[in-house]
């Protein structure tokens, strides 16, 4: 056997030297290059791409480890294709991040196998790329396009029944069939001779205005993100409805201190402002100092607003300590307080009780549950709007509400 052992080790030898030619006699193997979108959606799944070029003249087996950025905390990123003789391949994976933020990709390296397996050749591109995280843009364009079709039920936009007309004047024209008599203007049927009716329209450059709390209330997570950016992605999408409903759209975040602050203005520049002031909200989750908010609001915004309020409170306590500061902005503004239901509730309380301690449990979660619906009718006593949401439908009952309020005209 002696002999045949170092026939193996010598053809292993052999075939080694010839893989090592193989990879290495080509100065430019494989040329591969990493395509990211200009910026990240946050909350949203991410494509990225990685264009792949083949220069050998044989079919290649790669591994690719890509250096994705820490905040994914992922440590196992692998994967393994197959690349033909002198072809080009484009291969892609998505991210999800759950922050705002800078995210910094490293190397790309890719190991380089030929279909003798024996070795491999590592390839390493696009060192130190910088990608910024800015609140969900990708939610903005979906509810843009779906505001133009037929399906609008199917995301949870309902149509609220008008409740007598807006008194916004747009013209004098002829009477038609089917045009309420009320508007008739005799003035103007005497001159003509004929009928002519008043015509009216949505009252418009209405101001809105979006108050983010970033306060502790806001740092409770769902689904990887927190409440706050939640809120941060309503705003935005809710920003750009408002826009084309020929408003006014502005913001700013409370803290300790209002901060953030985008005048409420309809120009072609309005949603670049708010997805920079969006972006640049950071928070140490702090408690809300609503007497300040009640100060600022008092100061700088002397026209009557729509004020829509993302918060959150537990229990009626909490409420009650602010709430003096809310009926003094409901006095000068029409002020509709969005705060979310704990859904980790409902696992506790659907869940089949077994043992007294589980029977304890479920009583508490429904008392928590039952005080959310007290906050809405308090809320409701003093002539404040309010939306209990769940984080993932927030936008849409954002959306819904202001279309309310726009239709029934009590701004």
């Amino acid at each position: 056997m002696y002999n045949a052992v170092w026939l193996l080790v010598l053809g292993l030898v052999t075939f080694l030297v010839l893989d090592i030619l193989l990879l290495y006699f080509a100065r430019t193997g494989l040329e591969a290059e990493r395509i990211t979108p200009e910026k990240l959606s946050n909350g949203d799944l991410n494509p990225i791409k990685l264009h792949l070029k083949n220069h050998y003249t044989f079919p290649i087996s790669v591994k690719i480890i890509d250096e994705i950025p820490f905040q994914f905390q992922v440590r196992d990123f692998k994967i393994v294709k197959t690349v033909k003789a002198a072809s080009q391949k484009e291969i892609g994976y998505d991210l999800r991040p759950t922050e705002r933020g800078e995210y910094h990709f490293g190397s790309l390296n890719i190991y380089v196998s030929s279909p003798l397996r024996l070795i491999s050749r590592r390839f390493s591109f696009d060192n130190d790329q910088m990608v910024p995280t800015y609140p969900s843009f990708i939610q903005l364009r979906k509810y843009d396009l779906i505001a133009f079709s037929n399906n609008l039920f199917q995301y949870g936009i309902k149509k609220i029944r008008r409740i007598g007309h807006t008194m916004e004047f747009e013209q004098i024209k002829e009477y038609v069939q089917g045009d309420d008599l009320r508007t008739l203007n005799w003035k103007a049927t005497a001159k003509r001779n004929s009928l002519m009716v008043n015509q009216f329209q949505d009252e418009k450059s209405q101001s809105v205005y979006m108050a983010i709390d970033k306060g502790r209330v806001m740092q409770m997570p769902f689904d990887g993100l927190s409440l706050l950016d939640y809120a941060i992605n309503s705003a935005l999408v809710l920003s750009n409805v408002i826009l084309k409903k020929q408003d006014k759209a502005g913001l700013f975040s409370f803290s300790k201190k209002v901060e953030n602050r985008v005048f409420a203005e309809r120009r072609g520049s309005q949603m670049q402002k708010i997805l920079e002031a969006l972006y640049n909200v950071k928070t140490d989750f702090f408690e809300s100092d609503y007497s300040r908010l009640y100060v600022d609001i008092k100061k700088n915004i002397n026209q009557r607003s729509l004020i829509i309020l993302y918060t959150n409170f537990e229990t009626m306590d909490g409420l009650n300590r602010q709430l003096p500061y809310l009926k003094g902005i409901a006095k000068s503004h029409l002020l509709v307080v969005v705060f979310f239901s704990n859904t980790e509730l409902n696992s506790i309380i659907n869940k089949k009780t077994t043992t007294i301690q589980e029977v304890y449990d479920k009583v508490i979660a429904e008392k928590f549950m039952f005080e959310k619906r007290l906050i809405v009718n308090e809320l409701k006593k003093y002539g404040i709007h309010s939306v209990l949401t769940q984080p993932e439908n927030l936008t849409l009952d954002a959306i819904n509400k202001y279309l309310e309020i726009k239709s029934r005209g009590i701004l």
